[in-house]
């Protein structure tokens, strides 16, 4: 059996010639298939065709719910506020809360999903999830909606995480695992403009709520999906084994990186909603706390790899540096693309007034090139040069914020904002699908879940800490702007311009870190033999 623990694979030299793909450039080691029972018994199993597509669009289609959601705040959320009688200075709270709470549980909820099986806690986290959107379509009140948004957050780690994991357990490395990781990759962009769309029209229509109702419709049809499809996995096992449970997860390590992404999350959310809370005393005191805990997680990391205790995160893994650049660029895109979604709609609407509708519509070339380039990715990734490819859609990417930092309102749709909205998807639907494969070949089987977690946290960290920062920066530039009126378009549009700007530095940023962290990491999910 594979040794338990998370086993790093460096980057090695490799030129080898099989039927499948004739390779000389340096490629991220996978692991070896390992048999379950017998020494000749492979631990894959043999799915139909039916059986295979439907385990993917099961574990996409929660990717989507979750996108999906998002995407209706973005474009429903005036609605929402009035609706509801949100303040202002709550007003960011249903989008923030969900990756604060989302942030503290995908690692824990990762690590329990490696000792109970990912099947289990994927269905209960459809489930909870389908229950928490219904609860977030009923709320009467903002603070009923911000506690559903935090409690559907701690129900997509049971998700997200486990969808990887599921994958990759499933499906052995080659075509079909790679296009399982593109349906998860393209659900994200066409969950998230699905409800950008529907937030819109039913903002201005029959009202938002339905946009909800239909989001939780879909994540009980996935769930059925799942039930039916997703393989046990675990047979002649008890579901739980209460000692590996307590003794096999690094519950220290969870704790310590939890309470750290926790607290940074919080402190950015309520600086995001007004800069002056940055000076509040408890504010700095929990920032503060946060940066004595990350150093306090790489200690507690060393001592449990030099004792072979379980290691929640080895500080081994982040030596390679292809991984740790994958990372860091998850984290820059994932901030980059989604400040980038969210100020355009502000833009459409505080700036251009368009209605939520008309706003909604101006995303189409965002989904349909983004859908486009995953599935294309399929295509491309076996046969050319990973690096290559993967810095040419970064490159494309990087013109986006570029183009709307150059935009005047006053210009038509197809000069710039069609052309930035085309471009933005480019690196991360390549990016995402590259990560996939390079986190979880780093991390033995029985670690696949939290590969997953680590994926997910990186990408919703990004998300989360983008936005609270270009939202600091987006409100300090309209206060200080000319205007005596900071509610008036050109006010607002200063503040705009100046996130659009740093995004662009965030661009040339990951470019710079894929251009020379990623030199070696050759071609990724190719089929073992």
């Amino acid at each position: 059996m594979q040794q338990e623990g998370i086993e790093l694979e460096f980057v090695r030299m490799s030129a080898k010639t099989d039927e499948h793909v004739i390779s000389t450039t340096p490629s991220i080691d996978t692991h070896t298939p390992t048999p379950l029972v017998t020494q000749g018994e492979s631990r894959y199993e043999d799915l139909s065709v039916l059986r295979a597509v439907v385990i993917s669009s099961a574990v996409a289609g929660i990717t989507l719910v979750s996108s999906m959601t998002t995407g209706l705040l973005a474009t429903g959320l005036p609605d929402i506020a009035s609706s509801l009688h949100l303040s202002d200075g709550l007003l960011l709270w249903p989008a923030s809360i969900f990756g604060l709470t989302g942030g503290c549980t995908f690692i824990p909820a990762g690590a329990v999903a490696d000792v109970v099986g990912s099947r289990p806690v994927h269905l209960f986290g459809c489930i909870f999830l389908g229950l928490c959107i219904l609860a977030c379509g009923l709320s009467r009140t903002g603070p009923e909606l911000i506690v559903f948004r935090g409690l559907q957050g701690v129900a997509a780690s049971c998700c997200l995480p486990t969808a990887i994991s599921i994958l990759t357990q499933t499906f052995p490395p080659g075509r079909r695992r790679t296009r399982g990781l593109v349906l998860q990759g393209a659900a994200q962009p066409v969950g998230y403009s699905a409800g950008l769309f529907l937030g819109g029209l039913f903002a201005d229509t029959i009202g938002w709520r339905w946009g909800w109702y239909i989001a939780a419709i879909i994540c009980v049809s996935v769930f059925f999906a799942g039930f039916w499809a997703i393989p046990h996995g675990r047979k002649n096992k008890p579901l739980f084994e209460w000692r590996q449970i307590i003794l096999g997860i690094d519950w220290i390590g969870a704790l310590l990186a939890s309470a750290c992404l926790g607290l940074i999350s919080y402190v950015l959310a309520v600086t995001a909603s007004n800069t002056s809370n940055i000076h509040k005393p408890e504010n700095i005191a929990l920032l503060s706390l946060a940066g004595v805990l990350i150093p306090a997680f790489g200690f507690w990391m060393q001592r449990q790899e030099r004792k072979g205790n379980p290691a929640l995160i080895p500080n081994s893994v982040w030596r390679n540096h292809v991984f740790t650049s994958i990372c860091l660029m998850m984290f820059l895109v994932s901030a980059v693309l989604n400040t980038g979604e969210y100020f355009f709609s502000l833009f459409f609407q505080k700036v251009q007034d368009l209605s939520a509708l008309q706003a909604s519509l101006r995303y189409l070339p965002n989904v349909i090139v983004g859908t486009l380039i995953s599935f294309g990715t399929d295509a491309v990734l076996h046969k050319w040069s990973t690096y290559r490819y993967l810095m040419v859609m970064s490159i494309i990417s990087a013109v986006a914020p570029l183009l709307m930092s150059l935009m005047n309102p006053s210009w038509p749709y197809w000069y710039m904002a069609f052309w930035a909205m085309a471009f933005l998807p480019f690196a991360n639907d390549v990016l995402f699908i590259v990560a996939a494969l390079v986190i979880t070949d780093s991390f033995s089987d029985s670690k696949q879940a939290l590969a997953g977690s680590i994926l997910n946290t990186v990408y919703q960290f990004g998300s989360a800490v983008g936005l609270a920062i270009m939202a600091v920066i987006s409100s300090t530039v309209t206060d200080k702007s000319g205007f005596a009126d900071k509610n008036v378009p050109g006010a607002l549009l200063e503040g705009y311009k100046a996130t659009f700007w740093t995004c662009l530095g965030s661009a040339v940023l990951y470019c710079f870190i894929g251009g020379v962290g990623l030199r070696t990491i050759g071609k990724v999910g190719l089929k073992q033999e």
